[in-house]
């Protein structure tokens, strides 16, 4: 008998481009009003240019990981490159930044959940919490058991929750638009050139997720078609914030709050869809973010195979972000860290 070779195990590609989309759409689309009223409409050019590069790199990362098999992590890359000092340049750089948005995620959904429940509050046990400060703690009590999830084809379930959410919200902002009244009334301005860095450090915001494609990549089925997967990703994603920015911007020109939820008028229904819409994203994607780095941890403590383990180091993770996003008072101010 002719010997068979097992099954390929890992995620599918569709299941892949539901991660890679969940990875890349996020809280990002709704900051994308802020960043054109601050550049100005040729900042566009800079938000694709992000794009083309980040897309391109991982074209490149493929490569790299192709070319040798114990490279699983940009890290890896890092050392195969330049050695140690390598490794411990690009680990500290793209944790931090995966760390940063996860505590992103948690200021966001602080906002909007204040915006929709500013005169109301909660209780824990005895304890009665109010304000933004107990929304950020009640998200991350509903966020942390996503964390415990490893199996990225069982997690492709909730990023297309992500994924459809990200849409979902462009069309509500749009009805917004076209029936609530706010109309397209706003021109803005061509090229603001003090703006740029903000607009820039948002745009480079938006495609953070990037740093998650690493852990996507190895996760897959069949890795050839990592190519094409990158492609549907970007251009779904690239388009999505396109269309929002331009959206958002005639609507409210220069007077574009950080989160084009906090522009819409409080009563509309299409407004309520849309607040309501983004905070299913935390719980999509902050488990996503943060993987990368319980990965790196547990493979330092050489605890991947305990469970219990895994679950105290996402934990903490989790605990430790809620502790900083407690103390930054304004999402705006994240872009500058």
């Amino acid at each position: 008998m002719e010997s068979q070779s097992p099954p390929r195990t890992g995620t599918t590609f569709l299941t892949t481009c539901f991660n890679g989309v969940n990875a890349l759409a996020g809280f990002g689309i709704l900051s994308i009003p802020y960043a054109l009223s601050q550049g100005g409409w040729l900042s566009l050019v800079l938000l694709l240019t992000i794009a083309s590069i980040c897309s391109y790199t991982g074209l490149l990362l493929q490569r790299c990981m192709n070319v040798n098999s114990l490279v699983k992590t940009y890290p890896d890359i890092g050392e195969l490159a330049f050695g140690y000092k390598g490794r411990f340049i690009v680990a500290v750089f793209m944790y931090l930044e995966l760390y940063l948005v996860a505590v992103e995620f948690l200021i966001l959904e602080g906002d909007n959940l204040e915006k929709l429940f500013s005169k109301k509050g909660f209780k824990i046990a005895w304890l009665k919490i109010r304000g933004k400060q107990g929304f950020i703690l009640l998200a991350s009590l509903i966020i942390l058991p996503t964390t415990w999830l490893r199996n990225l084809g069982v997690f492709a379930y909730v990023s297309f929750g992500g994924a459809l959410a990200s849409i979902i919200v462009v069309g509500a902002v749009l009805w917004t638009a076209i029936v609530g009244g706010v109309d397209f009334h706003k021109t803005g301005d061509l090229i603001n050139w003090n703006g740029i860095p903000t607009a820039v450090s948002i745009f480079a915001f938006c495609y953070s997720g990037h740093a998650v494609f690493p852990t996507i990549y190895t996760s897959m089925k069949e890795k050839n078609m990592f190519p094409r997967m990158l492609l549907v990703c970007f251009s779904i994603c690239t388009l999505s914030y396109v269309l929002m920015g331009i959206i958002g911007y005639l609507m409210y020109g220069q007077g574009t709050l950080s989160q084009i939820t906090l522009n819409l008028p409080e009563r509309k229904l299409s407004s309520k869809i849309a607040i309501y819409i983004t905070l299913i994203n935390p719980f999509t994607k902050y488990a996503l973010v943060i993987m990368p780095i319980a990965n790196a941890i547990e493979d330092s403590f050489q605890v991947c195979n305990y469970r219990i383990m895994g679950l105290v180091i996402r934990t903490l993770i989790v605990i430790s972000t809620v502790i900083i996003a407690l103390t930054v008072p304004f999402f705006g101010y994240m872009f500058f860290l």
